[in-house]
């Protein structure tokens, strides 16, 4: 076992920080440059006009398979009450979220564009759309996997904060991603998948596995 001196000594070679004396901005970028890679939720959603929008967000992961529940978090838009995904999905309560792969990351990019509300950002980035099976929104066709999705709840943890728990509903996924179909096992190199790492235009790719066998106790 170490001892005292070179414990504290391991200590001093980390920066250490107090949420509470951070500003907001500075909490951001130390949380979104430790906390990585981030999956992306590439989100299709449709106001109550029909109109269709898309777009991503990295504040996304899995919370819950019983029900099959995914969380989205947004931060507030600097010019309108909702950032045009939350408030779609507010009033209509549906949305699906697209998968991204590495041939659809310019495509993605420009849906991140802040387009004024009624823009359909498919457009702009020449996606095809198809229709989903149990919701009115559509999914993106280009994309590996689809989520279908209907909201569960919204939470509000702070003023410049929303989380959206979304169920999904319904799942598409691209048939020869499976390595064996019969057991619902895929290969996640054949996905492709991009994360979301730190800085401005930080993305990585999930090809780069190794793995680890789970131990069982007793050890062995």
């Amino acid at each position: 076992m170490e001892n005292p001196t070179q414990i504290a000594d391991q200590i001093d070679t980390f920066s250490h920080f107090d949420f509470a004396d951070l500003t907001q901005a500075d909490s951001y970028k130390l949380l979104v440059s430790v906390v990585m890679p981030r999956p992306i939720a590439w989100v299709v959603s449709r106001d109550e006009a029909g109109v269709i929008n898309a777009a991503p967000f990295s504040f996304f992961n899995i919370v819950s398979t019983d029900p099959p529940l995914v969380a989205i978090s947004f931060s507030a838009a600097s010019d309108r009450a909702d950032k045009d995904t939350l408030y779609n999905i507010r009033e209509r309560g549906e949305l699906v979220i697209n998968m991204v792969s590495e041939d659809l990351a310019e495509a993605m990019n420009t849906t991140a564009a802040n387009a004024p509300r009624g823009v359909d950002e498919t457009q702009l980035a020449g996606l095809e759309l198809v229709p989903s099976t149990l919701v009115d929104v559509p999914r993106i066709l280009a994309s590996p996997v689809a989520l279908e999705c209907t909201l569960f709840d919204i939470i509000t943890p702070g003023p410049r904060s929303t989380i959206v728990l979304a169920c999904v509903v319904y799942m598409h996924i691209r048939s020869e991603a499976f390595e064996d179909l019969s057991r619902l096992y895929i290969d996640p190199t054949r996905l492709r998948l991009i994360g979301r790492m730190h800085g401005a235009g930080g993305y990585t790719t999930t090809r780069d596995l190794f793995h680890i066998e789970r131990k069982s106790w007793p050890p062995k």
